[in-house]
């Protein structure tokens, strides 16, 4: 190399900048951390974990039974060695995660302000959308007719995400209706619980084949899959064109059907969104689909352009637990501390956890009306039924109002605060729907949809039994047992 060349090497290596070694530094001293950080006052949790909670914890950890195992096995026990092994494998895939809400609102709002809408849609992450027409269904005499005319008038696209369809009347109807519009060439797109949905039947599945539906499972259970196990599509959403959305308790089973005049005929609700909200539920359903199926939905069949079709703004909250934070979770907790006057929920499957049980309390003590109604002996989960009586108690004491619908099955989701404020959807009032399934409530802040779910409250109350201190206080020691052994599974309700 020429001594010209070397020179110019050498300048372009002068001239070049040291590496930065800065981040080799030791971090910012302890001392400099916290030192000139403004005072923050720590707040009080909400609820106060009892032993007895305590030790059900404990008692269905995975790593206790792993822990049983091994000593087992170190003495020489292999059979209970394997048995305590294979308790720890399922308590390690199916051990559920809590709401991570544990510190109470730090500001004080009305559910009548505009901040508390901004509070629900930055929290939840899901705006308001104006514009729309609402229609409440009452029972299944009312909400199917205006299922099956929906499908029937589809023109674009038919897509359903749902946790229930059975076979029965019901089932094949539905069935023939999204056969009868697939014929004609409108994309019918099912996407159906594996669990939830694994009754549909070979009658209602060849139906839907022979029209040229597509049906996809959501999460369906093998070895492979144990650990999402747990996790389940619990929406019942039925979107038309894009246009018209339908939720609310109700899947596709023959048990909905009628009135409710008897105890074969479930009470529930379902309510039909036409506008612009419509789209959320298409677009919760396009990502279930995309992550079980691999398609990804697009263009005008889909998602066309909503016009108004109404006056009512509608927040659409869909709740994942891929998400971290349910959305629905944060949205009850939130409104449940914003109760100033009055709060009423009906709900068929009502287990507070500590936490909600502290909401409820000093909801009481700043002077708010509290009326629940629940499911009574008609019920179709004795583990959820035997939770909620076991958390009635201090509910009670707090002067909470609890009654239990008689006639038949209640299983609509409701909530109304102070009379201004109200939700509806497919959640339930526990830790299943709060933390691990996927679930979908609609928001109205406005006073005409919450009158007509508040009428609708005061006439389904007339038909409910009041549960008293006193007589929750007298309940035996068999109903208390089955209290004990249903606790152990409570945060998979």
């Amino acid at each position: 190399m020429s001594s010209s060349s070397r020179g110019a090497s050498g300048s372009r290596s002068r001239q070049s900048p040291a590496e930065n070694r800065r981040w080799l530094k030791r971090r910012v001293p302890r001392g400099q951390l916290y030192k000139l950080s403004p005072g923050k006052p720590r707040p009080k949790r909400l609820g106060s974990v009892e032993l007895a909670d305590r030790v059900r914890t404990v008692a269905r950890a995975w790593w206790s039974w792993l822990t049983v195992a091994i000593v087992l096995q170190e003495r020489g026990h292999w059979r209970g060695a394997l048995v305590a092994a294979g308790i720890a494998f399922v308590f390690y895939h199916t051990s559920a995660d809590t709401h991570p809400a544990v510190f109470p609102l730090a500001s004080d709002l009305s559910v009548d302000s505009a901040e508390f809408r901004r509070t629900l849609e930055g929290v939840t992450g899901m705006p308001s959308v104006s514009g729309n027409r609402v229609t409440i269904y009452n029972n299944g005499d009312e909400f199917y007719p205006a299922m099956l005319d929906a499908v029937h008038s589809a023109s674009r696209s038919i897509t359903m995400e749902q946790y229930i369809y059975w076979d029965g009347v019901v089932g094949e109807r539905f069935a023939e209706a999204f056969a009868k519009k697939a014929r004609a060439g409108v994309p019918v797109k099912l996407l159906l619980d594996a669990i939830g949905s694994a009754t549909l039947g070979a009658k209602i599945f060849r139906i839907l084949e022979a029209g040229g539906c597509q049906v996809a499972w959501f999460h369906p259970i093998h070895w492979y899959t144990v650990h999402r196990a747990t996790q389940r599509d619990h929406r019942k959403s039925l979107i038309v064109d894009g246009r018209i959305a339908f939720t609310g308790g109700a899947g596709l089973g023959d048990h909905w059907l009628g009135t409710a005049a008897t105890a074969t005929e479930w009470r529930d609700m379902q309510v039909s969104i036409a506008g612009p909200a419509a789209l959320a539920q298409q677009s919760s359903f396009a990502q279930n689909w995309l992550a079980t199926t691999g398609e990804i939905l697009s263009g005008e069949q889909f998602f066309p352009k909503v016009e108004r079709q109404g006056t009512i703004a509608v927040q659409t909250i869909l709740s994942s637990p891929s998400d971290g934070a349910a959305a629905v979770g944060t949205m009850y907790l939130t409104a449940l501390q914003c109760a100033r006057r009055e709060l009423l929920i009906a709900n068929p499957y009502f287990v507070p956890d500590s936490r909600v049980t502290a909401m409820l309390a000093a909801a009481r003590r700043r002077g708010v009306n509290i009326r629940l109604m629940l499911a009574g002996e008609h019920i179709d989960a004795w583990w959820a039924r035997q939770n909620s009586i076991r958390r009635y108690g201090k509910l009670l004491e707090a002067g909470v109002e609890i009654y239990e619908f008689e006639p038949t099955m209640l299983h609509q989701k409701t909530m109304l605060v102070d009379g201004s404020w109200a939700t509806i959807g497919t959640a339930n009032f526990d830790n299943r729907s709060f933390a691990l399934n996927e679930e979908t409530s609609l928001c109205f802040h406005d006073r005409a949809v919450t009158r007509e779910l508040l009428a609708i409250f005061e006439k389904d109350l007339k038909r409910c039994r009041q549960v008293s201190l006193k007589a929750w206080r007298r309940r035996g020691l068999w109903q208390r047992g089955k209290e004990a052994v249903a606790s152990l599974i409570e945060d998979q309700i």
